[in-house]
């Protein structure tokens, strides 16, 4: 299949076919990880959004806390953070 590369702003685009779209179950606005090879190539996968279940899940219950715990209730802010 044949996709023309078109300006859009100051970005270029590849569109996509509608019928390319619903087959690999995509859609317009969704998150995607864009990645090249050694021999050229474009490689565009979704990206994986994990739930909140699925990152605990991914925790050391045994480990031990942080040894500056103790001050995060009592430290400012030192960016953005909002409380």
């Amino acid at each position: 299949m044949e996709v023309v590369l078109r300006k859009y702003g100051n970005s270029t685009v590849a569109v996509m076919p509608p019928a390319v779209l619903r087959d690999l179950g995509l859609k317009s606005g969704q998150t995607m990880s864009l990645e090249t090879t050694a021999e050229g190539s474009i490689v565009l996968s979704p990206k994986r959004r994990f739930t909140l279940a699925e990152l605990l899940s991914q925790c050391d219950t045994k480990a031990e806390p942080p040894a500056d715990m103790a001050l995060w209730d009592t430290s400012r802010p030192v960016g953005n953070e909002v409380w």
